[in-house]
């Protein structure tokens, strides 16, 4: 690579980047907002050997904006597997290589996958070069539990498929994250209505652009307020968790263990309780003790 494709260009000021090591560096880009970008980033863009985007058209804008050159060559959901082994033997041979996809973090509902995988079985080095998400960016801003989320990407588009999705995840206590096309968003809420009932719900919309915004509400209402406009731009919905069942009540689980003692061994009597009401196995025995104690 020539010493001209190892500059990057801010705000017209030209920054030399040093050489990177042989490896396949996965690289976060902006969701929206160009500044959004890391100086690493920035660096390893312009002294990457080349940089696979999803589409090289829209990683154009990107580039060109911070003046980085070099090859841009396309990887995506149709080619991605097909290229792995070539970009494998390059990396092998010391190149450095930068992926990156459209918007935020590469794999996260985008490419890579497969790439990555090919890597790691050949044992060879990939770097994170961390920087924008719109799974995260929707997550904090939601108003909802962050100490345990699982992120489901994109739901299926045909209203069947998407329900039968939906109600496998009903029972899930973390805080739910997707992704969703403007012209299904409406659909989508009123779906997740349909399963979830009226847990409380995000929806962030052009995070990071000029008219960014999130509405907050239960699902319901969401539908109905989305149902009425004509939205544009990919949304994130951050959906609550299932709350947790209440524990049984004493009396009843206790009622329940003598009347169960009285027709089975204690043993047997325990374990039928402790399944049935979903309690500890020794809070139980403990109980059936005192119960044939008692006499």
């Amino acid at each position: 690579m020539s010493a001209e494709t190892r500059d990057y260009f801010i705000a017209g000021t030209k920054f030399s980047a040093p050489p990177l090591a042989a490896g396949l560096y996965v690289v976060a880009t902006p969701i929206g907002n160009l500044r959004d970008i890391t100086l690493r980033a920035l660096e390893t863009l312009a002294s990457a050997d080349a940089v696979l985007c999803e589409d090289t058209r829209t990683s154009a804008r990107l580039l060109d904006h911070y003046g980085i050159k070099g090859r841009r060559q396309a990887l995506h959901e149709h080619n991605e597997r097909d290229k792995a082994a070539s970009i494998v033997a390059r990396i092998a041979g010391g190149e450095a290589i930068a992926l990156i996809s459209d918007a935020g973090t590469p794999l996260l509902s985008d490419p890579g996958f497969p790439l990555i995988r090919a890597l790691a079985e050949a044992n060879l080095p990939v770097f994170p070069i961390p920087g924008a998400s719109a799974l995260l960016s929707a997550l904090v801003v939601a108003g909802l539990p962050t100490d345990a989320f699982v992120f489901h990407g994109f739901l299926p588009p045909k209203a069947g498929a998407r329900a039968n999705a939906l109600s496998r995840l009903k029972d899930s206590r973390e805080t739910m994250v997707f992704y969703e096309s403007p012209r299904r968003l409406a659909d989508t809420l009123a779906a997740m209505a349909d399963v979830f009932g009226s847990r409380a719900a995000a929806v962030s919309l052009e995070l990071t652009k000029r008219f960014e915004r999130t509405r907050r509400g239960s699902l319901a209402d969401l539908a109905a307020s989305f149902a009425e406009e004509e939205t544009k731009g990919e949304a994130v919905i951050v959906v609550a968790g299932a709350e947790a069942p209440s524990a049984p009540a004493e009396a009843d689980w206790q009622a329940a263990l003598a009347t169960e003692m009285a027709d089975q061994p204690l043993r047997a009597a325990v374990d039928a309780i402790a399944a049935r009401f979903g309690l500890k196995r020794k809070e139980v025995y403990d109980a059936a003790l005192a119960l044939k104690a008692q006499g």
